[in-house]
């Protein structure tokens, strides 16, 4: 590859990454705890006093998703058409005033019509930030970038359980109850982040005022260049194909059992948690159960980033996603028999460590073979067919708790999705339909620079 080239592209992605990267993963921190605040608030005070069972928590947890399914695809491809800094921005702030709402919620049927419109107007900003991130970045420098972006994801509840805790123990303050005002506490950022990113976000490399005109010059060419080829090798992909095309519904039941691992662990940890005292006889104060629910998202922060940093070396393989799934499938339902707060927490860090290392190494795939509104469908339809897994994580564990009377069966349950992800990950490399990635010190010495990772 010629120098310059060289210089210049190291220098466009590294600015990608300190200008663009930080300020979505933001977003999407405080997404993901708007998002599952409701796991905190239910053992710290919601579910007494709202009158809230195991199922119903479950269902409230789990009906955001139902007004996120409705509208995913739609406002993936309205933000295609009106561009990711207006539309991420709108998302945003609509989302921020819901969750605001939450403060004032007074009964079990409030509760539930809030989740359900905050999926309404959460819809799309996931994916929507995904194909942002993509739209900026040629294949190879993708799961570099994407494993940046997704350390919010784990980083929120490293950073949010004990910021939870901290905002739940103003009890009283403006008279309300701990759990409201922890509502109260993350949703103002939501509205702010969401106004200042109409103004910080540009819509693509051409319309970035911090890119020199040569980087915007390699980046736009690149881009453009790898979208073509990928348009030719892909021909009969549009948005009315995406629909029945069967890598992508191959790529959505595969992300289906990722997510319900995370929401099972995401909305029931803290509870779980919480029953460590009738388990063990153990006793934690509020600020304590947000550190300890803390504890298994730091590791899997590290292992998120080494891991994709090993597949940017390598090339995504099969591996780098199965790999993680079969990990997580098998250790999930051990926390059950662990014996001890300690032990438990460690399997569960286990559990952590896989899903988040395998989540931006998946999300390499569905670029490799689709493009422009395709590409904006497509992805909208894996991560919808995925967040029915938010829905059901959440009902269905709590349903089967209140039927049987513990976590046993729910947490199987949640391994045997898992490893369903493993096999049908493997089976899609072995079928043909995806193919490895490429390393990227060989496309440094091939001279190529645009070739899709898988």
């Amino acid at each position: 590859m010629d120098t310059t080239q060289s210089v210049v592209e190291r220098s466009a992605i590294r600015k990608v990454a300190i200008r663009l990267v930080p300020f979505v993963a933001l977003m999407f921190f405080i997404n993901y705890l708007d998002r599952t605040a409701i796991s905190f608030a239910g053992p710290n005070g919601m579910n007494a006093d709202l009158g809230l069972a195991a199922a119903q928590f479950g269902f409230a947890s789990g009906v955001f998703f139902i007004g996120y399914i409705l509208l995913e695809i739609p406002s993936n491809l309205a933000l295609h058409k009106f561009g990711a800094r207006r539309w991420l921005a709108r998302i945003m702030v609509s989302w921020g005033i819901v969750s605001l709402l939450f403060t004032w919620a007074g009964s079990i049927e409030q509760l539930y019509v809030l989740r359900f419109i905050l999926g309404v107007a959460e819809a799309g900003f996931f994916p929507g930030a995904i194909l942002f991130l993509s739209l900026w970045v040629p294949s190879r420098h993708r799961s570099k970038i994407l494993a940046l972006f997704y350390l919010a994801q784990p980083l929120t509840t490293v950073i949010g359980a004990p910021l939870a805790g901290l905002l739940i123990q103003q009890h009283g303050l403006f008279g309300l109850a701990g759990w409201r005002v922890m509502f109260l506490g993350v949703a103002i950022p939501a509205i702010i982040i969401g106004i200042v990113a109409w103004f910080y976000l540009a819509d693509s490399p051409a319309k970035a005022k911090w890119l020199t005109p040569d980087e915007k010059t390699w980046l736009t060419g690149a881009l453009e260049t790898e979208k073509k080829e990928t348009a030719a090798s892909n021909k009969h992909v549009s948005v009315r194909t995406v629909f029945g095309n069967g890598k992508v519904w191959m790529l959505s039941a595969i992300y289906f059992g990722f997510i319900y691992g995370l929401y099972a662990l995401g909305f029931f940890l803290p509870t779980i948690i919480a029953g460590f005292e009738g388990l063990y006889g153990t006793k934690f104060d509020v600020l304590q159960k947000g550190l300890i629910t803390a504890i298994p998202y730091l590791p899997a922060a590290f292992a998120l980033y080494f891991w994709s940093k090993d597949a940017t070396k390598r090339g995504v393989k099969t591996w780098h996603i199965a790999l993680p799934a079969l990990v997580g499938g098998l250790s999930i339902p051990l926390a059950l028999f662990a014996g001890s707060p300690a032990a438990t927490i460690a399997v569960i860090t286990i559990t952590a460590m896989s899903i988040f290392a395998a989540l931006p190494n998946f999300w390499t795939v569905p670029t490799q073979f689709l493009t422009g509104a395709a590409a904006a469908a497509g992805i909208a339809l894996i991560n919808t067919v995925g967040n029915l897994a938010g829905f059901s994580a959440g009902y269905i564990t709590g349903w089967l708790k209140d039927l049987t009377g513990a976590y046993t069966v729910p947490m199987f349950v949640v391994g045997g999705f898992m490893l369903l992800s493993a096999i049908l990950m493997v089976v899609l490399s072995r079928s043909g339909k995806v193919s490895e990635g490429v390393p990227a010190e060989a496309l440094d010495e091939a001279g190529a620079g645009h070739h899709s990772q898988a």
